[in-house]
């Protein structure tokens, strides 16, 4: 009976676990929550109980993650973004791949649908095409010489305090020629969930990242949202495709490289060809990398 009462408020328990590893006080968890500091106390002891072990120590008040909960706590994160995007009809998945639609009409959206990679092949933007031959070369060395090509295009992304950060952008990068030179620094340490919609959106937001640092695999992604442009940093529409591939720096830890192409070439599960077309035809990329190298080999 214990067991299907558990399961019966697994996502309050889930609420209540991953705010007080947030915050990591119970008072502020309880004022977040709109809760109890006994019923928060009961939900995380349920867990617990449930998974066979600790999930926080408490030394003079002072609540800290155990190692079993901060192994706990990244997937407990994901099902709870994608619980509640489920129930609210903001995911699902198409040829079992994710998608995701959310939709706050002009104040906020965010489309994105995974496709195969053969998609790629079949009809891709060549930049996408060259840095998935590349990525391949190089054998996820992201210092190889391999990813010289397209090196200025990317944008590239290590683990630091909780959270996927950037750490470089490439000059001819679509956010570089999205914001203008004057921001293409500014990204640089902003992490991968800073963006409208709450933790439970920036989660659904990093989890292609984490799955492709899982595998150290590529990942294929159509992306329509909106994103500030401009000297009055207004939203603005923006449609593209995505490569996200996973790398190592020199010494060996986990580095997400992302190649970017705008195009007006997209497939997104319930998203009409006239919204993916807002963005105006002038910022579409039209870039072949190779071709600068080829002709200065011919000459």
């Amino acid at each position: 009976m214990a067991r299907k009462q558990s399961q019966s408020i697994l996502f309050e328990q889930l609420r209540s676990f991953t705010t007080m590893a947030r915050t990591l006080n119970l008072s502020r968890a309880v004022r977040e929550l709109g809760s109890t500091r006994q019923t928060v106390r009961r939900h995380i002891t349920m867990l617990e109980e449930s998974m066979g072990g600790a999930l926080f120590s408490i030394d003079d008040r002072q609540y800290a993650l155990t190692q079993k909960g901060a192994n706990s706590l990244r997937e407990a994160e994901e099902l709870l973004a994608r619980g509640e995007a489920w129930s609210n009809n903001l995911s699902g998945h198409i040829n079992g791949l994710p998608y995701i639609s959310i939709d706050k009409g002009d104040e906020f959206y965010y489309h994105l649908q995974q496709h195969p990679l053969n998609k790629l092949w079949s009809d891709g933007p060549e930049l996408l095409k060259q840095g998935f031959s590349c990525w391949a070369e190089s054998r996820g060395k992201i210092e190889s010489d391999a990813l010289a090509p397209i090196r200025p295009y990317m944008m590239v992304f290590r683990w630091l305090h909780g959270s996927w950060v950037c750490v470089e952008v490439g000059n001819q990068s679509s956010y570089a020629t999205w914001y203008g030179w004057e921001w293409e620094r500014s990204s640089v340490g902003r992490g991968v969930g800073n963006m409208p919609g709450g933790p439970g959106f920036g989660n659904l937001l990093t989890q292609p990242f984490e799955e492709v640092a899982t595998t150290q695999s590529i990942r294929l992604d159509h992306i329509h949202t909106r994103i500030p442009k401009g000297p009055d940093n207004e939203n603005a529409p923006i449609s593209y495709q995505r490569l996200i591939f996973g790398c190592r720096f020199p010494d060996g830890s986990a580095v997400l490289a992302t190649l970017i192409n705008r195009t007006h070439n997209l497939e997104i599960f319930g998203l009409s060809e006239e919204s993916i077309k807002t963005m105006p035809a002038s910022l579409i990329m039209n870039i072949n990398p190779m071709e600068g190298i080829l002709e200065a080999k011919a000459s």
